[in-house]
């Protein structure tokens, strides 16, 4: 789906947004290998014979003739957490007006967990909430309501609107989310890795740490291709401001444009490394390129489980 194409100077209706984002998605499927792969789950089951008549759906019957029972959300076949680091590296780059094809990358974040949410409420799959800075903000758990999913877009949208002078080290506060994940879940993580601290074995502990009790992790490596990788500035000396640490460099872009490139390209591969080893599905995501990649790797775990 080219995002630019829906017609909004401002994102103002994320529900309806992510159902635009993922209605897109779906149509491309076709030529995917997910060609048959259902993203409508049914809502009811098939009677058997000693259940409850309770949840029996006699309007359903009256059309086919057969006993189908209603699907509550305990009967949820999937839990997904979906986790967002919120710090002052994640609202770049400085967007005043976020609109589809002008997003930072806490705003691309947002979006793709909404549409996560709407393709996991087509599954009937529940799902819960988490958001980090240098605190941890926000958290609620895994639920299938639509009442608890319209409570999460609330608090997604904040974030639209918000912004954020906090640094972050990942690692501590994703110890505490997964003390408090204690059913198997999906866990999905959206940060770019930004630490203040060089040492990643911290991270990667806490990462492991979000396997416990069989969770499944999947890393959204969420960054901007056109400056976090290819360092495109004009070459003109410019300062450099680390947006949560405050430190600062005066450079000319082209100075140090290929060296530049080729560490973050080493940084990338390091990371998708050290997720293989363990276990921890790494998905590089380029918040100028949209969603596919985050849907598709639901689609990936969704069928793995």
């Amino acid at each position: 789906m080219n995002l630019s194409e829906v017609k909004t100077s401002e994102i103002k209706n994320l529900e309806l947004l992510a159902k635009q984002v993922v209605e897109g998605f779906i149509t491309g499927m076709h030529k995917s290998p997910f060609h048959g792969f259902s993203v409508e789950f049914s809502e009811h089951k098939l009677y058997n014979k000693g259940e409850s008549t309770r949840h029996i759906d006699w309007k359903l019957f009256a059309k086919t003739e057969k006993l189908y029972t209603k699907k509550y959300e305990e009967e949820t076949n999937l839990r997904c957490h979906i986790i967002i680091d919120n710090s002052a590296s994640m609202h770049y780059p400085i967007v005043k007006n976020q609109t589809l094809d002008n997003l930072n990358k806490v705003g691309f974040s947002v979006i793709a967990t909404a549409s996560l949410m709407e393709i996991l409420k087509k599954q009937r799959d529940a799902v819960g909430l988490s958001i980090y800075s240098d605190r941890y903000e926000y958290y609620a758990p895994e639920k299938g309501s639509d009442r608890h999913r319209k409570m999460l877009l609330h608090q997604l949208e904040q974030l639209l609107v918000s912004a954020s002078t906090a640094t972050t080290e990942t690692y501590q506060y994703l110890h505490e989310i997964a003390e408090k994940i204690h059913r198997r879940s999906l866990i999905f993580l959206f940060t770019d890795m930004f630490q203040t601290s060089a040492d990643n074995t911290a991270l990667f502990d806490a990462l492991r740490h979000l396997k416990y009790n069989k969770h499944e992790v999947v890393l959204f490596h969420t960054y901007d291709s056109k400056t976090e990788i290819d360092f495109n500035f004009d070459n003109t000396p410019k300062k450099f401001v680390d947006v949560e640490t405050g430190a600062e460099i005066n450079v000319y872009a082209e100075n140090v444009k290929e060296k530049y490139k080729d560490l973050a390209l080493s940084y990338f591969k390091d990371l998708k490394n050290k997720c293989l080893k363990y276990k921890i599905d790494y998905v590089p995501v380029d918040i100028n390129k949209g969603y596919d990649d985050v849907l598709t790797a639901y689609l990936l775990q969704r069928k793995k489980n």
